[in-house]
């Protein structure tokens, strides 16, 4: 009885930390999903078929 009257206090900080831990980790990805959705779109290139298809490696 005694050990649990111990440990619960250690075990509700733990459950405290965790979820502080999850909402932190739910504000840098609605952060992150933010940014990414205000970039501008890649832009589209009408380059002809046989562009870039031979690229030389020696330098």
């Amino acid at each position: 009885m005694l050990n649990s009257l111990v440990l619960q206090p250690a075990a509700t900080n733990v459950a405290v930390g965790v979820g502080v831990m999850k909402k932190a980790n739910d504000a840098q990805a609605s952060a992150a999903l933010s940014l990414l959705q205000a970039l501008p779109p890649v832009p589209q290139y009408n380059n002809p078929t046989n562009l870039g298809n031979a690229v030389d490696t020696k330098a």
